[in-house]
């Protein structure tokens, strides 16, 4: 479905984040005589008087106006309706199409419902897929690490000088890209679990990784396999992780697929200490930007994507040490009361808080676990730590009880400590940790029961520990460059 496919048609735009607005105007810039009705939030729809004043979608600035072409004023809309109740079954089966935000379950049951009495749910992903059929896309997913890799990929082809386009799930909506100025010779699009069905055809697909996540979205592990997975079937080329022998196998053979993290291709030899390309030795990891085992797969991934693309990988390669990383993700912010402190707030599964603890091996740690409760398993989490404990753990926000409980029950030759909220956190954090030691915030969890997202907790921690929180950066990169 494309955007001109939508006029005269009883239209909703359902959610106003980012999503949402990016939606609304695109719809202005190509059908200003459709009157949708968009549903969100109270919060959201105070939002809406700063969405009125100019903004991009792609080199076009538009304005909201109302009937008399004056610029309106306050919450209220000429051209859409807004609506703050929570939409039921018999609200959506009142439109033709709704236009729903990625945080929006595709299983819920007011949407099934509706979908089942006629009405059709698309995304703002599937709507720019429809109008760029021909765009040359590497599409990046995985549990963890899908920005690193996607932000490495569009760094690395503009390394070789092409002109990319960086956007998606990474922070910039594709509908804000929707007529881009010119067009790129890459578009590198990042997917959440939320948007992979939403691709009908892509150049190549990166798949990082599988780990459990998003069960309050897709409602069982195997449902949330299975739509992160869909990727790998509209893919021209596949790029995929060796090291995961269930994602390996869940995929299956693909007549096109490179692997990474295998001796035959991009992994890390040396004891993790360098880039190899089979047996050809590329590039020195003391030289990146970027800590951990982890980030050497990351590296790899992108390495990769590149190869599947047709690039030159080898000749991409020196440009990882120029590289900045994305912030938030082990983000070292300085040394303050005798020991360092490490914003990692972007780790919202428990193996990702393994695997910055494990980047730090050596170090006297204190850990900040816990957040908004999403019903993941922690018993990997309290088995690792016992056989490798950091120094302290403190739990906290809203599943940090039921963390909690598993950890003690699990025992460890840690401290463990728990705290209500990310303040108290930090305080006992700061307390526990001796001289020379490290306070790392990594959750394993989202930030939703106490921060609108992981930027917002990121920055709160930063504040917490005695840093300015504007100092620690945007993410470099996005858009067409």
């Amino acid at each position: 479905m494309r955007v001109a496919d939508l006029a005269e048609r009883r239209v909703a735009v359902w959610g106003h984040g980012r999503e949402g607005r990016a939606a609304l105007a695109a719809l202005h810039a190509r059908l200003p005589a459709l009157r949708p009705t968009v549903f969100c939030s109270e919060a959201e729809a105070r939002s809406i008087g700063s969405f009125r004043r100019p903004g991009l979608i792609g080199a076009a600035a538009v304005e909201s106006r109302g009937d008399d072409g004056r610029k309106a004023d306050g919450v209220e809309s000429r051209w859409f309706e807004i609506v703050t109740a929570q939409p039921t079954a018999a609200d959506l089966s009142a439109f033709d199409v709704v236009i729903k935000s990625p945080g929006i379950s595709v299983y819920r049951p007011d949407l099934l419902e509706a979908q089942h009495n006629g009405t059709r749910f698309v995304s703002g992903t599937a709507l720019w897929f429809a109008e760029h059929p021909h765009a040359r896309v590497i599409a990046v997913t995985g549990t963890k690490g899908k920005s690193t890799v996607a932000a490495l990929v569009a760094h690395l082809l503009r390394a070789l000088g092409r002109r990319v386009a960086l956007a998606g799930n990474i922070g910039l909506p594709l509908l804000e890209l929707l007529d881009p100025p010119c067009m790129p010779d890459w578009w590198v699009v990042e997917l959440s679990s939320f948007q992979t069905r939403d691709a009908p055809a892509v150049d190549v697909a990166v798949i990082n990784n599988l780990y459990e996540e998003h069960l309050d979205w897709h409602g069982t592990r195997e449902r949330y396999a299975g739509d992160k997975l869909a990727l790998a079937a509209v893919a021209s080329r596949l790029v995929v992780n060796w090291t995961q022998a269930e994602l390996v196998a869940r995929i299956g053979a693909h007549p096109h697929r490179i692997a990474f993290g295998d001796a035959g291709g991009w992994h890390a030899g040396e004891g993790g200490h360098a880039l190899f390309r089979g047996a050809q030795r590329v590039f020195d990891l003391a030289g990146s930007p970027l800590a951990g085992a982890h980030n050497a797969l990351n590296l790899c991934a992108a390495l990769a994507a590149l190869e599947a693309a047709g690039e030159d990988a080898l000749a991409a390669a020196p440009a990882i040490a120029t590289f900045r990383p994305l912030p938030h993700r082990l983000q070292a912010l300085g040394e303050r009361d005798g020991m360092d402190w490490i914003d990692d707030s972007i780790a919202t599964t428990p193996q990702a808080t393994l695997e910055a603890l494990a980047s730090l091996d050596g170090r006297a740690v204190t850990v900040l676990v816990g957040g908004f409760d999403r019903g993941l398993d922690w018993r990997a989490f309290a088995d690792r730590v016992r056989i490798a404990p950091p120094h302290a753990i403190v739990t906290m926000g809203a599943n940090g009880p039921r963390i909690g409980a598993l950890l003690r029950a699990a025992g460890g030759r840690y401290r463990l400590q728990s705290a209500p909220g990310l303040d108290a956190a930090v305080a006992a954090a700061r307390a526990l940790t001796p001289a020379r030691g490290v306070v790392l915030l990594s959750p394993g969890a989202p930030s939703f029961d106490q921060f609108r997202d992981y930027a917002e907790r990121g920055h709160a921690f930063a504040r917490l520990a005695g840093f300015d929180p504007q100092a620690i950066g945007e993410i470099t990169g996005m858009g067409i460059g």
